[in-house]
């Protein structure tokens, strides 16, 4: 399935690659398109995020109420969901659509030949084995990445094959080789300017959402008519020692995220090529700023 897409965004991104002639323009344009075209789920996602934020107090009460009944307490819930008009998996379906933009644009940039030039596996497998029988050294797992960085040697070796030169993609990028992975190259450390940026627009992305998430809380109780005081009053009780416990697992959660997600992040970036790692750091910025002009959009509308 995910190479169904790759191929579909590598005809895209040729189309781009043709028009600026440079690899990570192409992706950085790619990205906006991508983030453009996604636009009316993001709206959709915020907007279910923050109702879903105003939805807890109610959820706990039902809870609460509910407890010795766990079978009235799932009608109840479903009840108040059909009434706000809203879905238990109203964010799998975004979760979906990420992962599937993930595992696809690893398959178009691990296999940029076959999903951008549209070339066939014999061609590939044709100058692979004339590296390989040159004694060059080719990744078993990128090795259409090394054939662009032998170009010039195959197009010496192929003079009268025309086809060599779809080989030829333009991977500088402000000084940066998109062919390289980190692995590869660990005493080059221009590898590890792309990663680290990304590495820092993560947590600042995961930032901007805790905060979102705690300011809309605290929106919550002020409507509610609470103040500070009286929530912590209010934690004498059963009722909100249960609503303290379930708070605590949120921030627990999201603090285990705040240092798994860039983590696996990093991991994944070092095995593979610079080009996925540019496209994971845009699409990170364009996403902070998406998220911080709908949540002023929202606020405004509420």
């Amino acid at each position: 399935m995910f190479s169904i897409f790759a191929n579909l965004f590598g005809y895209l991104l040729e189309l781009l690659y043709n028009l600026v002639n440079n690899y990570g323009l192409a992706i950085i344009i790619f990205t906006i398109l991508i983030k453009l075209v996604l636009l009316p789920l993001s709206i959709k996602q915020q907007r279910t995020m923050k109702k879903s934020t105003e939805m807890q107090e109610k959820m706990k009460i039902i809870q609460f109420k509910y407890k010795n009944d766990p079978e009235k307490m799932n009608k109840e819930i479903m009840s108040l969901y059909k009434e706000e008009k809203m879905s238990p998996l109203s964010g799998c379906l975004t979760a979906i659509i990420q992962i599937i933009l993930i595992l696809s644009v690893f398959y178009l940039v691990r296999s940029p030949l076959t999903y951008m030039e549209k070339m066939s596996k014999e061609d590939i497998n044709k100058y692979v084995t004339q590296l390989q029988e040159e004694g060059k050294a080719v990744s078993n797992v990128y090795p259409e990445i090394d054939l662009i960085r032998e170009h010039e040697w195959l197009k010496q070796k192929n003079s009268e094959d025309a086809n060599v030169d779809r080989i030829n993609l333009q991977m500088n990028f402000l000084g940066l080789d998109l062919s390289k992975i980190p692995q590869q190259n660990m005493t080059d450390y221009t590898v590890y300017i792309i990663p680290v940026l990304y590495i820092i627009s993560s947590f600042i992305s995961i930032r901007i959402t805790t905060s979102m998430q705690k300011n809309q809380q605290e929106d919550k109780l002020l409507v509610d008519g609470k103040t500070g005081k009286e929530v912590k009053e209010d934690d004498k009780n059963k009722e909100n020692e249960n609503s303290e416990s379930e708070m605590d697992a949120i921030m627990e959660t999201n603090k285990m995220m705040s240092w798994m997600m860039p983590i696996m992040s990093i991991s994944i970036a070092i095995v593979a090529p610079l080009g996925l790692a540019l496209y994971w750091l845009v699409n990170n910025i364009l996403m902070i700023i998406e998220r911080l002009l709908l949540n002023k959009i929202i606020n405004t509308e509420k």
